[in-house]
């Protein structure tokens, strides 16, 4: 076992969990503990049981060896409640006193009944109680102390409540370990959906700002490139615009990054949201793109994750368009409507490159994003050869009245 139930503050009555380590992962101090006060029980016990053998060396013994295997407990509970059952019905029938010997049975069965050997600790504290009521009700004239008779049947009742009460005691205890640890199976569980859902949560914005930026930065170069000589001014031009776009890039992902580092902290600057749709239609320009842009319903401020998640949708619904459509012209359709909000970007095609349809991580990310907040994407060619992403995302009633 990695380990062990041993003496200890905040574990209940027989001390706390730790983990075992050599003799420092053995319960020593408990078990010495526990013995310490069967002697000192006993031998208080004695003396008011004036029927019974006096406590002497050989009984002393019989309860050392009867707390001894306790020390293993964790580690080998079957053997221990075992050993320590039948080292308790020796005592007894030596006619040593009744008392505070049987603790040494209810720590042995407590220990493994919380280990999950109910079975074995049941039929322990069953053989030692049969044991004892063939010793006490049949064998006694055999037995010491001398001239001793038959103990009464009512003491069977209270010794049976005892039993009972021990393995009660020990399967709460048992279902109470057993619920802590779904709890903190579950609480781990939880933070590892967490810690998958922020990953997740940054790679989207990762992806959404460099795949828009980059396409942006692509196509200036090559026009850079390709103005270079023939027409410098041009060429100037692209170089301001990548120039522009890799700023703004990296501001973006100093953003993603900062709330990275402080998960708790408030963001330096605002997210993004449909209020920066100029400077999207402005960028897409700068690519050779041409948006027009028609907005119809009532305006209304859109909640911070449904306006994030408008603006990146038309981002990177505009990105494939740049990067994987012959066309250069796109239309972007917002539709504001009671309860949703509803984005359509088109364009005339033909797709050049690679396959715009619904596999790449952009898209993906799209998806993500709707369905975090319970819309929904639909993106494919259109009849007529053009490609059509439309976004619909719920809004609470109080962000539409």
């Amino acid at each position: 076992m990695d380990e062990a139930w041993t003496g200890g503050s905040g574990g209940g009555p027989f001390g706390r969990w730790e983990r075992a380590g050599g003799g420092r992962g053995l319960p020593w101090r408990s078990t010495v503990l526990i013995a310490v006060l069967v002697m000192a029980g006993s031998g208080f016990a004695a003396r008011n049981q004036a029927g019974r053998e006096e406590l002497d060396a050989w009984g002393r013994v019989l309860l050392l060896l009867a707390a001894a295997p306790l020390v293993l407990r964790h580690r080998r509970p079957v053997p221990v409640v075992f050993a320590v059952a039948a080292v308790t019905l020796g005592y007894l029938a030596a006619g040593y006193p009744y008392g505070p010997v049987f603790v040494l049975i209810a720590v042995a069965c407590f220990a493994a009944v919380v280990q999950g050997h109910r079975t074995a600790a049941w039929w322990a504290l069953g053989l030692l109680w049969a044991g004892h009521l063939l010793l006490a009700h049949w064998l006694y004239s055999r037995l010491p102390p001398p001239g001793d008779g038959p103990a009464p049947w009512g003491q069977e009742l209270p010794a049976a409540a005892f039993a009972v009460a021990v393995l009660a005691a020990s399967e709460l205890v048992r279902v109470r370990r057993q619920q802590w640890a779904q709890h903190r199976a579950d609480r781990a569980a939880a933070e590892r959906r967490r810690a998958d859902q922020e990953r997740l949560r940054i790679a989207r914005e990762l992806h959404d700002v460099l795949a828009h930026s980059i396409s942006v930065i692509n196509v200036q170069a090559g026009v850079g490139l390709a103005l270079l000589d023939s027409d410098p001014e041009q060429a100037r031009t692209a170089l301001t615009t990548i120039k522009a776009a890799s700023k703004e890039a990296l501001g973006e992902v100093r953003q993603v990054l900062d709330t990275l580092r402080a998960p708790g902290e408030a963001p330096r600057t605002p997210a993004p949201g449909l209020g920066r749709l100029p400077e999207l239609v402005d960028q897409a320009a700068a690519a050779g793109l041409t948006v027009a842009v028609t907005r119809s319903g009532p305006r209304t401020d859109l909640p911070p994750g449904a306006d994030l998640a408008a603006f990146r949708i038309v981002q990177e619904a505009l990105t494939n368009v740049v990067r994987h459509s012959g066309s250069r012209t796109a239309r972007v359709e917002i539709a504001h409507g009671p309860g949703r909000l509803d984005l359509r970007v088109d364009d005339d095609g033909p797709a050049t490159g690679t396959e715009a349809g619904g596999s790449g991580n952009g898209l993906a990310g799209m998806r993500e994003r709707a369905a975090a907040l319970g819309g929904t994407i639909e993106a494919g060619v259109r009849p007529d050869g053009g490609f059509r992403v439309h976004a619909v995302l719920p809004l609470p009633p109080e962000e539409t009245s």
